[in-house]
This record gives structure tokens, C-alpha cells and sequence, in this order.
């Protein structure tokens, strides 16, 4: 009977022992099956973010006629506007050319819902010449003051008369909302690429309008750098 006892006692043991790892495997399986949630329901987020990044490019497509770039860089997508296209060299009054530009810009972007909806920040970059003389100082002084050029032009009404000459005239502008628009200057700080020719600085010459990314789209944007 003693010897029936400890054999008892080693068998229950044994099934103690089974039924602990049993929970320890159930755990586990439900950890698993929560990541794996996690994990489908980020992916699902992240192919959304991906749609609308893609229509939003699709949207802005059109511009590329007007010799504009749209891409998605720096996990932000980007309208890039050529800077001797809107500016002489270390100037910050637009030229004719560059005014219509940005009218067609504007008319795109009021044109959509979804666009008008969009908070959009104006980026001005150089390339790195040092400025010599003129009131901006600087690269960054030239920059920012471009981007506001833009940003203004942008959100001055459709309808209003011209009036002014030189760097005071006004014309009429791009309608688009000012609270939905900021402006910012990075001067030679953000190359495309490196400064090492003319046509390589010219590129660096330039002035970004980007769609701002809202709170969702903030989650994991840099898998959005494969959007092709």
C-alpha cells in the first residue's frame, strides 16, 4: 500500500506538472493570437494609409505637366516646384511664370475636397552658394522668405484687384484656406542632392508644398517610402 501511495504521488506530480505546462502553452498560444491581431489590424491600418497616399498622389498627378515633381519623400508627399521656376537668383518676388504655376497648383487642390481638406506647409531650400549681401542674410533667411512669397500668393483671394508694383504688388492668388497652410525655410540644410554641379544645385534650388500626414498616417509612415 505505501509503495501504491508514492506511485500516486509521483502520478499526480506528473499530472501537475502536464497540466502546468499545458497553461503555460494555452498562454503562450494566447499571446500569439493577440500579436497576431495586432499585427493584422497595423497591416489593414498601414494599406489604408497606403490607398490614400496613393490617391492623393494620384490626385496631384496632373501637375506633372506643368513640369512639377510628386513623390513621397522623407515618409511626406511632396510637390516639388523647380526654384528658378518661381524666382530669379536670390530674389523673393515671384515671376509671371511662377505666379501662374501656382494659380494651376491652387486650382487643383481647391478643386478636390479631400485636398482642400489637407493641412499643406510651404518648403523653401537652396542650394548652398552662400548669399552675398541683400537683406535676407542667409541661405535660410532666402529660403524662408520664398516660402512665404508662396504661401501668400496661395491664399490671396481669387478676386481681389491688382494693385502695387515690384516686391509690394498684389495679384490674384491661389483662394486656397490660411489655416490650412504654414510656411518654413530649410535653406541648404535638406539637399535632394549633392551640390557637386550647376544642374545638380539647380535641383537643390527649390520650393516644397507637403501634404502634412495627420495622426494616423503618423503611425508607421515609413513603409510608405515603397509606395511605387
Amino acid at each position: 500500500l505505501e509503495a501504491m501511495g508514492l506511485d500516486l504521488n509521483k502520478l499526480n506530480s506528473a499530472l501537475a506538472d502536464r497540466g502546468q505546462a499545458l497553461a503555460n502553452l494555452n498562454s503562450d498560444m494566447d499571446k500569439m493570437r493577440k500579436a497576431l491581431s495586432e499585427y493584422q489590424a497595423r497591416a489593414a491600418t498601414l494599406e489604408r494609409i497606403k490607398e490614400r497616399m496613393l490617391a492623393l498622389r494620384k490626385k496631384l498627378e496632373s501637375l506633372t505637366r506643368l513640369g512639377l515633381n510628386v513623390n513621397i519623400r522623407k515618409n511626406r508627399m511632396i510637390i516639388s516646384l523647380p526654384g528658378d521656376i518661381l524666382f530669379d537668383s536670390g530674389k523673393t518676388e515671384l515671376k509671371p511664370d511662377g505666379r501662374n504655376v501656382l494659380r494651376e497648383v491652387a486650382k487643383v487642390v481647391r478643386n478636390d475636397q479631400t485636398l482642400m481638406s489637407r493641412d499643406f506647409q510651404v518648403a523653401g531650400h537652396t542650394d548652398n552658394k552662400p548669399l552675398k549681401g541683400g537683406p535676407y542674410l542667409d541661405n535660410w533667411g532666402l529660403s524662408l522668405m520664398r516660402a512665404r512669397t508662396v504661401l501668400v500668393f496661395l491664399v490671396t483671394p481669387t478676386d481681389i484687384a491688382p494693385s502695387g508694383h515690384g516686391a509690394n504688388r498684389i495679384e490674384p492668388g491661389g483662394g486656397l484656406p490660411q489655416n490650412r497652410w504654414s510656411a518654413s525655410g530649410y535653406g541648404e540644410t535638406d539637399p535632394v542632392v549633392a551640390n557637386s554641379s550647376p544642374d545638380q544645385m539647380q535641383r537643390n534650388r527649390r520650393v516644397e508644398l507637403i501634404v502634412m500626414p495627420n495622426v494616423e498616417e503618423m503611425l508607421d509612415l515609413k513603409s510608405l517610402t515603397t509606395v511605387p
